[in-house]
């Protein structure tokens, strides 16, 4: 069982920056929202951030080394996790992610999960657990991966589990899967005519909420050599699991799990998000 978890934070967070404020958040909540990376804006009666929460599931399913990739301008992350870090249980290590000369914003979560595996060389050759600090994944998750025995492996939700709107999730990608569970494909905004022949051996849609189990010297070259996307010139990290997965037989199994996962992407998903905190821990 693999006990390292990289998370990815040091993005520009700026779909939450630019989002429209509903009326029932206040101030002080806007102005984090305007000032702080999503993953650190305070939430619940206890105003901690969404990575808290997140950090209590990792560490109840058993995590020990825990890699923060954070931005250049990532002192918050540093104080939190850093000075004022209340979790004991943990090794916690920073991974800057550096903007290349001639850009304003990261180069895309590719090349964040490059930069830490080369700031920490040992990591190219171990196993570990990379997903988003602005999600909510569950224990259950967590504990999926480090018990599966694939050398890569992510949670492949069912969509009817999400609990957002048919709005939100039209927008997320659909994973094509074979009849093992393997990933065959990645398809952004499946058109209404084409998306029946992209169920499972179950009948569902499936989609990626980007928590992968994965292989240091698996991945290692694909991220080193992924391209950018042609329309957001960023090199994503799902695009260099399709080419290892092209590359690779059998590279990544999907795991099925049917749960909703607690997304914190714009101001309205504030008091959601504040809701479910104070419901479940």
């Amino acid at each position: 069982m693999h006990t390292n978890l990289i998370i990815l934070a040091g993005g520009a967070s700026s779909r939450m920056k630019k989002s429209l404020a509903p009326t029932n958040l206040s101030k002080a909540e806007i102005t984090q929202a305007h000032s702080h990376s999503k993953a650190l804006i305070g939430l619940g009666k206890k105003g901690r951030p969404i990575l808290d929460y997140l950090l209590l599931n990792a560490e109840k399913a058993g995590y020990k080394n825990v890699y923060l990739i954070i931005g250049e301008q990532g002192e918050q992350f540093k104080k939190h996790y850093g000075d004022l870090n209340t979790f004991k249980k943990f090794h916690i290590s920073f991974a800057v992610q550096f903007i290349p000369a001639g850009r304003t914003k990261p180069l895309g979560t590719s090349d964040a999960l490059l930069q830490a595996l080369e700031q920490f060389p040992h990591l190219q050759d171990e196993t570990f657990t990379v997903c988003n600090s602005d999600n909510l994944y569950s224990v259950a998750a967590f504990k999926a991966l480090q018990k599966n025995r694939d050398s890569n492996a992510f949670i492949s939700y069912d969509r009817d589990g999400l609990l957002f709107t048919m709005e939100r999730i039209s927008r997320f990608a659909l994973v094509l899967l074979n009849s093992e569970n393997y990933l065959v494909n990645i398809i952004e905004k499946p058109s209404e005519e084409k998306i029946e022949k992209y169920r499972d051996v179950r009948g569902k849609y499936r989609i990626s909420m980007n928590i992968f189990k994965l292989n240091g010297n698996d991945v290692y070259p694909f991220i080193k050599y992924c391209p950018k996307h042609l329309e957001r010139d960023e090199k994503e990290l799902p695009t260099a699991i399709l080419n290892m997965c092209k590359v690779l037989p059998k590279a990544m199994r999907g795991i099925p799990f049917c749960e909703h996962v607690p997304d914190l992407t714009s101001k309205e998903d504030i008091e959601i998000l504040k809701k479910y905190i104070d419901d479940h821990f």
